[in-house]
């Protein structure tokens, strides 16, 4: 006796079992790099300021507005503060900075304490012959920013009163003091970032302002 053939059943075909895909970027990877960021920036803008401020020359801080018009600005003057004519010291805008004579421009505050002790310097700058000084009094409280002037003697023809700090931002002010050479013609030859020195006046500043024909050039 043969034995029985069984009919061979047909083996169904393996089914491909398809491979996970990669997964995606974990948001907790993501948010870490959110948090990374910024604080590499901050430790690099710090470097920046620190070798600035310490090569003996501020200045060295970058400025996109440097050769630019100043930015246009309209500030109301500090109420109550006189000249010693008697007369009130007015405000200024950008307009003012056009007027055919450079222009030191000092960003200050009474709470600043470097402002203090770069007010004798400018106090003595004031004495040059042509020079003229105005001031952006930086988010300062007005009756402070009088008394600051009063007692330490004030070297500013006009003063304009910036209290919510958009004039220095337009400017770039990173803090205060700093101060601006504007030319003639309204634009920002020069930047000083920190109490001015002798060095910087001497080598920088008196140089710009003198520029103009009616300046002396002694």
């Amino acid at each position: 006796m043969t034995a029985k053939t069984r009919e061979a059943k047909p083996r169904e075909p393996k089914r491909k079992v398809a491979k996970p895909t990669e997964k995606a970027p974990q948001p907790r990877a993501m948010r870490r790099w959110g948090v990374v960021l910024p604080f590499v920036f901050f430790v690099g803008l710090a470097g920046l300021f620190w070798y600035a401020l310490h090569t003996g020359d501020p200045s060295r801080l970058p400025s996109a507005m440097i050769g630019k018009p100043v930015p246009q600005f309209t500030l109301p003057p500090l109420d109550g503060l006189k000249g010693e004519d008697g007369a009130a010291v007015p405000g200024f805008s950008s307009a003012d900075l056009a007027g055919g004579k450079p222009t030191l421009v000092n960003v200050f505050a009474s709470w600043c304490v470097p402002c203090l002790e770069e007010h004798p310097t400018l106090l003595a700058l004031a004495t040059e012959p042509g020079i003229r000084i105005y001031a952006i009094n930086y988010k300062d409280d007005p009756d402070s920013a009088r008394r600051f002037l009063g007692r330490y003697g004030d070297p500013f023809e006009r003063v304009g009163i910036d209290s919510t700090g958009r004039t220095a931002i337009d400017f770039g002010v990173y803090g205060v003091p700093e101060t601006y050479v504007i030319t003639a013609d309204g634009k920002i030859a020069y930047r000083h970032v920190g109490p001015l020195t002798e060095r910087a006046i001497k080598e920088k500043i008196l140089p710009l302002m003198r520029q103009s024909p009616d300046m002396p050039q002694g």
